[in-house]
């Protein structure tokens, strides 16, 4: 697995942190077929006296992500990767299958979809805002989606729905339940 470690501290850190990581998230191949070769991708930073380690793994159909923080920069490595570890577990049964599933739709979506993101990325663009995102609309169930939120630490996940063609977002309410928003494109209205 290549490990990417980048600091937003002021400190920066040191050699030691880097191996320390990169052997720690070497265990979490044992995850992944030879095949996948995953990347990691490791943003270490401080606030205060708290250290703060993010690690996100994204894979062809998933993305691993877990942030944690400690007095050590290595503690926190170590929860983070505990964390990941967590959610490979949790979640395996259902991210082979929704793997399987989706590998043979994702060319049939990608291609006949007609959502134009560039045209949304215009029409949203506004004198207040402050952070643009662009995504990769994945072809799954809601219920994949919600796996997909819940993993990522979100709040809420937009996906294309396998089951009705529509761009939808999945999120959590405030009571802990879930909702799904269904969008419907009408062309030629603005």
């Amino acid at each position: 697995m290549l490990v990417t470690i980048r600091s937003k501290s002021k400190s920066g850190v040191d050699s030691k942190v880097k191996n320390y990581a990169e052997k720690k998230i070497e265990k979490l191949n044992q995850f992944f077929s030879k095949r996948d070769n995953p990347e990691a991708n490791v943003l270490c930073k401080e606030h205060g006296n708290e250290k703060i380690v993010e690690i996100t793994i994204p894979t062809k159909n998933i993305i691993l992500r877990a942030e944690a923080s400690d007095e050590t920069f290595l503690s926190a490595i170590d929860r983070a990767v505990d964390k990941l570890e967590s959610q490979i577990k949790k979640h395996k049964s259902k991210i082979y299958s929704s793997m399987k599933r989706r590998e043979g739709l994702a060319q049939y979506y990608n291609s006949n979809s007609d959502f134009d993101l560039e045209a949304m990325k215009t029409e949203i663009m506004a004198t207040n805002l402050v952070k643009s995102k662009e995504i990769d609309l994945k072809p799954m169930t809601a219920e994949d989606a919600i796996t997909q939120m819940e993993m990522l630490g979100h709040d809420f996940f937009i996906f294309l729905n396998i089951d009705t063609g529509k761009i939808c977002v999945v999120y959590l309410r405030n009571d802990h339940d879930y909702g799904i928003i269904e969008t419907n494109i009408k062309q030629g209205e603005q």
